[in-house]
């Protein structure tokens, strides 16, 4: 019989769509199932995968609420440990989050084998604290800020996790006298994407045969639409999506937060771009994920706290009308990702599975 493995995610995209990826990769050789809390619902395919809802809400930072709390966590945990009992789960893969604190504590009380996935260039919180009690990590590198030097040997690096349209997808167009730029806000979408840049999309569509391609939210939807429509510059508005890939290999320049999935994409499809992490993100791991990849020459990075609509065009302008730098970055990123395979992947983490994996009494 199949050995039963839950995959722990929900909130944002960021944890929901690896978390469909690795379910993808481990389904024929598994019987798998999904949990996310109602956050996550909006980024699964609810006929695609085998899901359960288990909500968990953010912890607050309100100490008056800290005694409350207290005993909300002891009341999921034992919750948990009823819900891995009668699912008779074997295996937990957790994507991190605060989401997965209760799935992964009752998986350490009833000896569970705990795997699980940080996608960042920061060690997350919750991985951290299951760090000892884990079998293995999978990690796009070894080279993981806050990670405890003693469970290093825990990590199992990976190609990054892409959907398997990506595979099939075309690499992004080189620049030409058409410009295609492609905006990318994150699975949360970014308000100030859809003010800071305004004055930028102006000026370059002075100058070149410009397409806009950019993600945003209903709540901006109309207000951008009038302001292309105003301008007479040529776009495309889009919600989070899984047609991203096409959207990437119609463009030839991208901006876009830093988060690890987007990066990788981006990367994997030769498509240079201009990142500005968000200045908020927990450890600060969007400028880590950003400056990973600036180290192997695939992006530029600019502070969101520091750049000026005039800043922003310059790097533009620079970008666009000194191509040898940008035909590095696409060489850069072609030689990085190129042993970035389904199959390679497929064979990884089933293999790390397998071999760290013992049946339950």
């Amino acid at each position: 019989m199949k050995q039963k493995i839950l995959i722990s995610t929900g909130g944002s995209g960021g944890h929901v769509l690896p978390a469909t990826i690795l379910y993808e990769h481990l389904e024929k050789q598994f019987q798998v199932s999904i949990s996310t809390d109602i956050r996550g619902l909006k980024f699964l395919d609810k006929d695609k995968y085998n899901f359960e809802i288990f909500n968990v809400d953010p912890i607050s930072k309100n100490i008056f609420l800290l005694i409350f709390q207290f005993f909300l966590i002891i009341y999921l945990i034992v919750k948990s440990i009823f819900f891995l009992k009668k699912k008779k789960i074997d295996i937990l893969i957790s994507t991190g989050g605060y989401m997965s604190l209760p799935l992964c504590m009752a998986s350490k009380i009833l000896k569970i084998k705990i795997f699980l996935f940080e996608p960042n260039m920061v060690l997350g919180r919750s991985n951290k604290f299951f760090i000892k009690s884990c079998e293995k990590i999978f990690c796009y590198a070894d080279t993981i800020k806050n990670f405890p030097n003693k469970y290093v040997g825990k990590i199992t690096v990976i190609p990054a996790l892409l959907r398997k349209n990506f595979y099939e997808a075309k690499k992004a167009d080189s620049i030409n006298k058409n410009i295609n730029l492609l905006i990318i806000g994150g699975s949360q979408g970014a308000k100030v994407f859809d003010t800071l840049i305004k004055s930028s999309i102006i000026e370059l569509s002075k100058k070149y045969y410009l397409k806009i391609y950019q993600q945003t939210n209903l709540v901006n939807f109309e207000e951008l639409k009038r302001f292309y429509k105003d301008n007479d510059i040529n776009y495309e508005l889009f919600d989070f999506n899984d047609d991203i890939s096409n959207l990437m290999s119609k463009s030839n320049i991208c901006i876009t937060r830093a988060g690890a999935s987007t990066l990788a994409e981006l990367v994997f499809l030769n498509l240079p771009c201009v990142t500005i992490p968000l200045p908020t993100s927990k450890d600060n791991h969007q400028f880590e994920n950003a400056f990973f990849y600036n180290e192997i020459g695939c992006n530029w990075i600019l502070n969101q706290n520091e750049i000026s609509d005039e800043a922003l065009a310059n790097k533009l302008f620079n970008i666009i009308d000194n191509k040898d730098e940008f035909l590095a970055k696409k060489i850069n990123m072609k030689n990085f990702s190129y042993q970035n395979t389904w199959n390679n992947i497929n064979q990884k983490i089933i293999s790390v599975i397998n071999e760290n994996r013992i049946s339950k009494n």
